[in-house]
């Protein structure tokens, strides 16, 4: 499998990889917004967050680069919106990564089900690095 790239904006991803597809000859993104997910009856969707970019991405001359908006609210820090995404199609190792890597560190979201994937988490490491860890059932979302 492979570790992604993962770029957060603060309300300008649509626009950032708009530029970055036009800049690298890549296919038009498919963007999926915070609007277009399923609702949650516990957790509201603010109004100015629906038309956010909850995903995307792009294939950069063989690597994939994702983007979103970070939730309106949620800290964002320039120069430090870069996330790891750890993408395995083995839920095993998923588990014995995510608890490697939150030894000594802070975890974001516990391993949990999620609408796209079977297994997803977030968690800071005990270096400050952010990772997202995802299973991968082969089928793409985006």
């Amino acid at each position: 499998m492979s570790v992604d790239v993962y770029l957060n904006f603060n309300g300008k991803c649509r626009e950032a990889v708009e530029f970055y597809a036009q800049v690298f000859g890549t296919d038009e993104p498919q963007i999926m917004t915070f609007g277009e997910a399923p609702p949650h009856p516990d957790f509201p969707l603010p109004e100015e967050a629906k038309n956010l970019v909850m995903h995307t991405r792009l294939n950069i001359d063989g690597s994939n680069v994702m983007f979103s908006d970070v939730f309106p609210g949620m800290p964002f820090i320039e120069g430090n919106n870069v996330t790891l995404a750890f993408i395995n199609k083995d839920i095993n190792e998923i588990k014995s990564i995510f608890h490697k890597l939150k030894e000594g560190g802070t975890v974001g979201m516990e391993l949990q089900e999620t609408f796209w994937s079977k297994l997803y988490g977030q968690v800071t490491d005990k270096f400050g690095i952010h990772w997202q860890l995802n299973y991968d059932n082969g089928e793409s979302v985006l």
